[in-house]
Order: structure tokens, then sequence, then C-alpha cells
């Protein structure tokens, strides 16, 4: 892992970032996916790039076995201490589990910090590779077009290094960490056309069964999305609305993120 990238998680914003706003919609819709996808429990699943584990614990509670594979130390300590959840440290190019070892694996993370090709192909292969013949991949993706949207949502599109940033991500995909730490602005990370992550599965040997946008259009909506959230029903009126919506290949960009859910043959 790059040095600015385990810097910026060892701050320890993920342990409550996907509670409100935008990522709790985020957590909500991964979440939902994963109901969807997942094979029953109790299946195993290596929660790869699993962070503190907000994904893993209430899978466990749902009856699944589940081990956290983080590459942050205080990640994993964190994740282990969740109840039914085990945790090691690991890279996700090189996973510490057996050949065709798990019913499914989730790479929540890992491809967003591989800016390289080659890199986030070595993922897929090991996820391919400790997913059981038949198993699921189920792998999350940022937007190439996200950074660019949250420039004028969050209010930093005027900042002088906010054009040449995007404009880089426009171009190769590629967004470099600039500032100083812990000023707000996401570290070094690759953002994905939305045909590329299908495309790098099938290159690791999966079969892509579908890709599903995440938030939508209405991860853009600020302080309105914070209103619906309050109310439970018009949140479960989002959720089953986005997931009428969920595969349209014309909303797919437009969502913060993508899940492609892969197979192996």
């Amino acid at each position: 892992m790059r040095p600015e990238i385990l810097d910026y998680y060892e701050l320890g914003g993920e342990t409550n970032r996907l509670a409100a706003g935008t990522g709790r919609l985020e957590f909500l819709r991964t979440f939902d996916v994963l109901n969807r996808e997942l094979p029953a429990p109790p299946a195993s699943v290596l929660d790869v790039g699993g962070a503190t584990g907000v994904y893993a614990e209430p899978l466990a509670a749902a009856g699944y076995h589940v081990h956290v594979i983080d590459p942050v130390p205080a990640h994993v300590r964190d994740a282990a201490a969740r109840p039914g959840v085990t945790a090691t440290v690991g890279d996700a190019r090189d996973l510490p589990a057996d050949d065709s070892s798990v019913d499914a694996v989730l790479l929540l993370g890992p491809l967003y910090h591989l800016l390289d090709y080659d890199e986030r192909l070595t993922a897929w292969r090991e996820a391919a590779r400790v997913v059981r013949p038949g198993g699921v991949v189920i792998a999350a993706t940022i937007s190439r077009y996200a950074s660019l949207f949250d420039g004028f949502v969050k209010n930093y599109a005027l900042d002088p290094r906010f054009r040449p940033r995007v404009d880089r991500v426009l171009d190769d995909g590629r967004q470099e960490a600039v500032g100083e730490l812990g000023n707000g602005w996401f570290t070094s990370s690759y953002l994905h056309h939305p045909t590329e992550p299908p495309a790098e599965a099938v290159a690791a040997g999966l079969s892509v069964r579908r890709r599903v946008g995440v938030e939508g259009p209405l991860g853009l909506l600020g302080s309105r999305l914070t209103e619906i959230l309050a109310d439970p029903a018009e949140t479960a009126l989002m959720l089953e609305m986005l997931r009428t919506v969920e595969e349209e290949p014309t909303l797919l960009g437009v969502s913060n993120h993508q899940l492609t859910i892969a197979t192996r043959p």
C-alpha cells in the first residue's frame, strides 16, 4: 500500500463514514445488493479490504462466516472486535487464503487504491483463485466522474487544485493525493469508467453476472438526502425505487460507486 494511502486510513475515518449522509446511502444500497447476491448463510465470505467490519458484522449476524482481510492494522483490530467476525492483516494482491476455499469474496475498497491496471487485475485474479467454482465476487469501484460532481456538491470546486486534479482523472482515471493529510480530500485512488470493472473481471477469468449503480443521482442531493434518511418511509421508498433502476446503463456514471457482480465458472 502506498504510504499516503495507509496514512489516510490510519486517521480512523472508516469507523463512522457509512453512518450518515451519502455514506449511509452507500451502506444501505450496498447491503441491499449483498442480501440479494450472496449465497445463503451459512456461506463463507472473505471481506477483502473490509476495513473496520461495518459490512462484516451484520453479515455475521445474519449467519455468514465472515473473515476480514485488510492492510491497515487498526482496521483489523476493530473488525476482529465485532461479534462473529475474524480478521487478518493482508493484501488484496496476495490473499492469505487457500484456493477455492470460500463461497464469496467482497472487494469493497481495494480496487479504489490500485492505480495500475496490472495491480487491479492481480486483485481480481486473487479473488477468483480463492472463491469456489460457482462462487460470487462482488467488487466496488468509484465512478470516473465522482470527483467532478463532489467538487460542486461539497463546495470546493473553486479551489485552484480542483480543476487540474479532475482533468487528470477524466484523462486516465488516476487521482493523486493533494495537500496535507486530513484536509478533507480523498487520497490517491483510481476512478473507473463504468465499462472498466466488468472488463477487468473477465480478464481475471470471471463471468460477469451484472453491474449496478449504488447511490445513483440521489447521492448528489446534499442536505436533502439527510432529510430523506431521517424519514423511514421515505428511505424505504428511495431504496425500493433505486433498486428498479440500479442496472440502467445511462445512470452508472452518475453514481459515485458501482458494484460489479461476477462468478467463477
